[in-house]
């Protein structure tokens, strides 16, 4: 039987103190909160008042652009499992990464379904509820 190779636990510990992150909930909704910032509300449209990011930029260059989102996307996701949400949350998550991907290999009309859709800031919804719920102390509101 095949060994499978494990995580050392200690692994996020030692990172996030030479990264100064903090698994602590405000400190993670404050991460999360400047991601999807940067992947669905970079800059403004002049002209129809909408916001874009860099997901929907990094639409426009042929699937390496929609491999990095989908892995920034998935960042997200992996602050939300360190968070100990359920797994239906992450699933859940994760298909709004996946349809977001999906949609954006798209050749030419992918970044139509990707302004629209915008799955970071789904997910943003999903972790805020969660940290509403669960860690009410840490659910202060920012930007």
């Amino acid at each position: 039987m095949p060994r499978q190779a494990r995580i050392d636990p200690e692994l996020f510990d030692r990172f996030a103190t030479a990264a100064n992150l903090s698994r602590d909930p405000a400190a993670v909704r404050a991460r999360v909160e400047g991601m999807e910032r940067v992947l669905e509300r970079l800059v403004v449209i002049p002209g129809i008042n909408r916001p874009i990011g860099l997901d929907v930029l990094l639409d426009f260059v042929p699937v390496a652009g929609d491999v990095v989102a989908a892995l920034l996307g998935g960042w997200i996701v992996w602050e939300a499992r360190n968070l100990g949400m359920s797994r239906f949350q992450i699933a859940r998550m994760m298909g709004n990464v996946g349809l977001d991907f999906g949609l954006g290999l798209i050749p030419f009309v992918g970044a139509i379904p990707d302004f629209f859709f915008r799955s970071n800031t789904r997910n943003l919804r999903i972790i805020k509820r969660h940290l509403d719920k669960n860690h009410p102390a840490g659910a202060v509101v920012t930007g």
